[in-house]
């Protein structure tokens, strides 16, 4: 092998890399959103677990930062919890960058 066919292996590693810790930042940062906006809606419990897993599984299957958006503020809304999308899209930017953190650091 040549020297640039190891350094195409590694940057293809690289990125495969970064790839998977992206999705389970993303993941992450959907259940603990999930979970924020569950107790602003009052659920206990299982409920609060049951949500979390439904804001991932938003994502999943429509693929976008926005349905979880959507979702998780419609539902607030529907609650009547009084939440701004904007407020929702920062709570979203802060959660991510604490799951990038958390996923980096191997946690």
């Amino acid at each position: 092998m040549t020297t640039f066919d190891d350094r195409e292996q590694g940057f293809e590693r690289k990125f495969a890399l970064d790839q998977e810790q992206e999705f389970k930042a993303h993941a992450r940062r959907n259940r603990t959103l999930g979970q924020w906006a569950a107790g602003l809606m009052g659920l206990e419990g299982q409920h609060v677990e049951d949500y979390a897993k439904a804001v991932v599984k938003s994502e999943i299957e429509l693929p976008g930062e926005e349905d979880v958006l959507r979702k998780v503020f419609e539902d607030l809304k529907g609650s009547g919890v009084a939440v701004s999308e904007g407020e929702v899209r920062m709570k979203m930017a802060e959660m991510l960058a604490q799951a990038r953190e958390s996923v980096k650091a191997g946690n």
